[in-house]
């Protein structure tokens, strides 16, 4: 089975970056698109970002556009780069991919997630 694992998560002061990274078992040239969500205590996932990997055209939620940027490689990577965080992001953060295009919003394979934090 596929896994994606993810890492590159810690503590932050408010205002300063992260990247966080998620490495698929199998390259994902051919994959439609990675996903970046997130889980604060307490609270349901929410989305943050989108890449599609035929392009790289990217889709991000309000609360982390102009912030937060998603990439990645040509193989089996995608990357999460935070910046001017908020205490507000403190979550477990988590990647996620879709293999192929349908009119789904259900997502193949999910990381384990990695934890963010960010003091004020």
């Amino acid at each position: 089975q596929v896994q994606l694992v993810e890492s590159g998560g810690g503590l932050v002061q408010a205002g300063g970056s992260l990247r966080l990274s998620c490495a698929a078992s199998e390259r994902t040239f051919s994959w439609y698109a990675m996903g970046w969500f997130r889980q604060a205590p307490g609270q349901e996932r929410e989305f943050v970002g989108i890449i599609y990997w035929n392009g790289g055209r990217t889709f991000y939620a309000d609360s982390v556009k102009g912030r937060f940027t998603i990439d990645r490689d040509n193989e089996n990577t995608a990357y999460l780069e935070m910046t001017r965080l908020k205490p507000e992001d403190t979550a477990v953060y988590y990647c996620a991919a879709r293999t192929v295009a349908t009119m789904s919003s259900e997502w193949d394979y999910w990381g384990q997630g990695t934890q963010v934090t960010v003091s004020s």
